[in-house]
């Protein structure tokens, strides 16, 4: 045999391995995220999906789990999680909403070998904690106190973080972020706790904020959570009589939120961009499962960032094309 015949023989052998190899090592991943009708999670899902259109050329597959509703948050995550294991997962993305019920399911992940990457919540903490590959998300903490800062710069040094999922890790970080964040901008901030069930209800969020704004004149800033919760704040604070006197923030946004920003109803929104955490999520584990990929920087930062009247129109066409 010629030594070229020779060459061509070993590369189609080690071509027929590799694609043999491709096909039995093809990625089944598992994401663990937000309920369906969640317009931040909507938008993450997204992220995960079209990075899954990479993972099914190459014969695997991106199955999403998400709760119904919110109100036992840590425990239907947790069973989730335990679900995308008992289902064969090739590997695993989740957030660590609620450490003390998801973690020993998280910690059944990796003492099974699974692949993990913590998103959305936990940090970089969570995922050196659960032995995840990476981190990718906001610095929760660090997001809340943009808008504590954004509000002190503003002076509007008396704020109040809007909270209807507390107990929620990230939540509570948002909260204690806002708060320090204004504090020590030379203000006061404090938190309004709400039940779990008046998450994304527009009338309860809504009529609390109302009443907390009358029984507290001094207030003169909101922080919301969530898209849907920054709106109601918004008729929460029209509700009382307020608007113009107290300006609201929240986390995340969809374009609603920033034609409010622009009219002036809203005054800033604080941006995680979530359709990076689920594309660069499920692309990372894909990496690792096909080809032993590594990413050697852990903690993977989306965000935050704030938008205002200075950069909303820019941000306005990520949004119409369903990635912001």
């Amino acid at each position: 045999m010629s030594e070229f015949r020779r060459l061509a023989a070993t590369v189609s052998a080690a071509a027929i391995i590799a694609c043999t190899a491709t096909a039995v090592m093809a990625a089944n991943i598992f994401v663990v995220g937000g309920k369906p009708d969640d317009p931040f999670w909507s938008i993450v899902k997204k992220g995960a999906e079209d990075a899954g259109k990479v993972v099914e050329a190459q014969g695997g597959s991106v199955t999403w789990l998400g709760p119904q509703n919110y109100d036992n948050l840590g425990v239907d995550a947790a069973e989730l999680i335990r679900q995308a294991i008992d289902q064969g997962a090739d590997a695993i993305v989740g957030p660590n909403w609620v450490p003390e019920a998801m973690d020993p399911a998280f910690k059944a992940v990796t003492d099974a070998g699974i692949p993990l990457v913590i998103y959305n919540a936990g940090g970089i903490e969570a995922a050196d904690r659960l032995g995840a590959m990476n981190y990718v998300g906001s610095n929760d903490y660090l997001s809340g106190k943009a808008a504590g800062t954004y509000f002190a710069k503003h002076d509007l040094k008396n704020a109040v973080c809007l909270n209807t999922l507390p107990g929620a890790a990230n939540i509570e970080a948002f909260c204690k972020g806002m708060i320090d964040g204004v504090t020590e901008g030379g203000g006061v901030g404090s938190a309004l706790p709400l039940p779990a069930t008046s998450f994304g209800s527009a009338t309860a969020v809504a009529q609390a904020l109302k009443a907390h704004l009358l029984q507290n004149p001094d207030i003169k800033a909101v922080f919301a959570i969530g898209n849907v919760d920054t709106n109601s704040a918004v008729n929460g604070v029209t509700q009382a009589g307020k608007q113009g006197q107290v300006q609201v923030c929240g986390m995340n946004m969809d374009e609603t939120i920033l034609n409010n920003i622009k009219s002036g109803t809203q005054l800033c929104a604080i941006d995680q961009q979530g359709y990076l955490q689920g594309y660069l999520a499920v692309s990372i584990l894909n990496g690792k499962v096909n080809y032993g990929l590594t990413v050697p920087t852990r903690e993977i930062l989306t965000g935050p960032g704030v938008i205002d009247k200075a950069n909303v129109d820019a941000t306005l066409a990520g949004v119409k094309a369903g990635a912001r």
